[in-house]
């Protein structure tokens, strides 16, 4: 059936919404150490720009250390300066082909800071996930119109659209719950 397609695009858009959100949470960081806070910057290497996990290999030796080695020693340069400019909170230090960036301790004020931005990321993702609600109650309403949805089956969808709806804004309040455990956690 038609709609039943839908539902599954929906449901499909919807766990897109989710990911997107949690993608989202991963890039603050929260006093420990992670590849994924670099590995995105883009040095300006070979004349074209270029992302550092392109370029090197990125490691957490421990909890607060992130650790650069670049394949071509002559990009230490430019992955420092990608670095510096980020303005990410890192200070990169050079030991000849190697880089090493330690992550500081975070203070009770940043904490909040980071919890109130999780937050924003998070309303942005409820919001995108109401409006693929809409656009789907709007898509079956024009079905309705045009006759080949029942009424019944409406109600039916509407329902679903609805449960699919209030599963994906409960994964993101787990999934923000989560995050703002970790960033108060000291």
């Amino acid at each position: 059936m038609e709609t039943d397609s839908a539902l599954k695009n929906i449901k499909s858009a919807m766990t897109k919404a989710v990911e997107h959100t949690n993608s989202e949470f991963s890039s603050l960081h929260t006093g420990k150490a992670s590849t994924s806070m670099v590995e995105n910057l883009i040095a300006d290497v070979y004349g074209s720009s270029m992302r550092i996990k392109e370029i090197a290999a990125i490691t957490t030796p421990d909890v607060r250390t992130i650790q650069i080695q670049p394949w071509d020693k002559s990009s230490v340069p430019c992955i420092e300066k990608a670095i510096l400019t980020a303005n990410i909170g890192l200070t990169p230090i050079s030991q000849s082909t190697l880089i090493r960036c330690t992550v500081p301790e975070m203070s009770g004020e940043r904490r909040k800071e980071l919890v109130k931005v999780a937050n924003t990321m998070a309303e942005a993702g409820r919001v995108a996930i109401r409006a693929i609600r809409r656009d789907a109650l709007e898509s079956f309403k024009k079905l309705q119109k045009a006759g080949t949805v029942t009424e019944d089956e409406m109600k039916r969808l509407d329902k679903e659209v609805q449960k699919l709806t209030d599963n994906a804004i409960d994964e993101i309040a787990k999934l923000l719950a989560s995050k703002e455990k970790d960033l108060m956690q000291v």
